[in-house]
């Protein structure tokens, strides 16, 4: 049984990388029977978002994956910190130092000049026969742990294998400021530890904090959890993930038009494939995703891949689900004696809940204008007689005209008897219902639109002389 949690920092909002981890995580807990626990760390108040934190829980309940506990502040457990730094303190696993910033500054630059790697001397590190210096005034003193100096860090990584990290390569590193406040590396592993966390599924940039983390755990006295350590997502090109290339607000693909199982589905492939499989519901993806089949690799994100599951999903979930969606976006069709019939027919072609908004109000919303160049090509002198002859036979027909094959059944007779092309009708028809050229099958459309409101329309166009300035 995995407990896994992902623990956002709210100084920006959730980007497609950290719903991705988050996912695996979710993923993972749920598929063993365990708990997936979310967790804000704040500690940073210079910079921490209550829009931020809103955001964030707002992004976690639009794509159904809620935490299996109240979900945990950092803010509010600095008591709890305190009681570990003290204890460490207290059985000389750490330290206070007393360098001052311009001494950290005078070494860092001395160690860059001889080409060394940036590190802690351990000038007030207790150690046995050592005499420290004496105690300066006016400097309030950080707190370090005492890294081991000698040996491996070692740790088996379930996405990059066996991990060894130098003791050359962790120093005397800070556990909390002068001002009292924990650093990132140590309460992360406190609340791992005090959380029951079981397995950390992070991205691949954490895994230079890890080799600190253990030595906090060791310190502590803390079993180490199972480490997955998740290849960053790339854009096309391979270079780090952008704005522009999908790097945003996990909420902005709401605001865009696309459905959480579909970004969900496109995440949960950008670093893990069950062989071709390109369409995952939730149930499948618990009952095959494994962390330790995470590639090792980067992935590359691609937006056409997502808009191509988007529509799939837009086919396939109900048209009661459709229809509330669209509710967000100003569209309502609910109470509408067709909504069914234009659900059907606009879904099919609808990449995002946007495009198919726009192709619905396309059919129900009475033309202001007309596509002139679709209106040079398809109208022409005798276009208006034929309409005004279409619109004969269709009335004369119009208490049968119900569904898309009445009208077919009616309109197929007229275009052979008057020696049509199929273009020659339907385009101006198209013109005259939609204003527009790109519109759906016109018995589609008349069905929606029913015999008055296909009239009215017609009629209107004719009249406007479809929009045609007369010389």
């Amino acid at each position: 049984m995995a407990v896994t949690r992902f623990a956002p920092s709210p100084t920006g909002y959730l980007h497609i990388g950290g719903l991705r981890t988050a996912l695996y995580s979710y993923l993972w807990a749920k598929k063993t029977g365990g708990d997936f626990k979310l967790r804000i760390e704040d500690t940073d108040q210079a910079r921490n978002s209550e829009d931020a934190v809103k955001a964030i829980l707002e992004a976690f309940e639009w794509v159904g994956m809620p935490s299996d506990c109240e979900i945990e502040y950092q803010s509010k457990r600095t008591d709890i910190y305190k009681k570990y730094i003290d204890q460490l303190l207290e059985e000389g696993k750490a330290y206070k130092c007393y360098m001052s910033r311009e001494e950290l500054d005078a070494l860092r630059a001395a160690q860059e000049a001889a080409k060394q790697t940036p590190r802690y001397n351990g000038t007030w590190r207790p150690e046995e026969g050592k005499t420290l210096p004496e105690i300066p005034e006016g400097i309030e003193p950080v707190i370090r742990i005492k890294a081991p100096t000698e040996g491996k860090i070692e740790f088996e990584d379930g996405v990059k294998g066996s991990m060894k990290f130098g003791a050359d390569q962790v120093d005397d590193f800070v556990i909390a400021r002068a001002n009292g406040m924990p650093i990132y590396n140590f309460v992360v592993a406190i609340d791992d530890h005090l959380m029951g966390i079981t397995d950390v599924l992070r991205g691949d940039d954490h895994l230079s904090n890890t080799p600190k983390q253990i030595v906090i755990y060791n310190a502590l006295g803390f079993d180490v959890p199972k480490f997955y350590h998740i290849p960053m997502i790339n854009n096309p090109q391979g270079k780090k993930l952008s704005k522009r290339d999908g790097a945003m607000d996990v909420m902005q693909y709401k605001r865009d038009g696309y459905l959480p199982e579909a970004l969900l589905n496109f995440l949960v492939r950008l670093g893990w494939s069950n062989g071709d499989q390109e369409i995952f519901s939730i149930d499948e993806m618990l009952e095959l995703f494994n962390p330790n089949n995470i590639n090792k690799s980067a992935s590359a994100y691609n937006a056409e891949k997502l808009l191509w599951l988007n529509a799939h999903y837009i086919k396939n979930v109900s048209n009661d689900r459709l229809s509330k969606e669209l509710e967000d976006f100003d569209c309502v069709l609910s109470g509408h004696d067709k909504k069914e019939m234009i659900l059907d027919l606009c879904k099919e072609r609808a990449q995002t809940i946007i495009e198919l908004k726009d192709a619905i109000n396309n059919i129900l919303e009475v033309p202001t204008s007309y596509e002139q160049s679709g209106v040079k090509k398809f109208v022409k002198e005798d276009t208006a007689e034929m309409l005004n002859n279409y619109l004969s036979v269709l009335e004369a027909n119009k208490d049968s005209l119900h569904i898309a094959p009445d009208y077919e059944e009616v309109t197929k007779p007229f275009i052979e008897e008057n020696g049509l092309k199929f273009p020659q009708l339907f385009q101006p028809i198209r013109i005259a219902l939609t204003g527009g050229t790109q519109a759906p099958s016109v018995y589609d459309i008349e069905a929606i639109l029913g015999f008055d409101e296909v009239k009215s329309r017609i009629e209107t166009a004719i009249k406007a002389n479809f929009g045609i300035e007369k010389a």
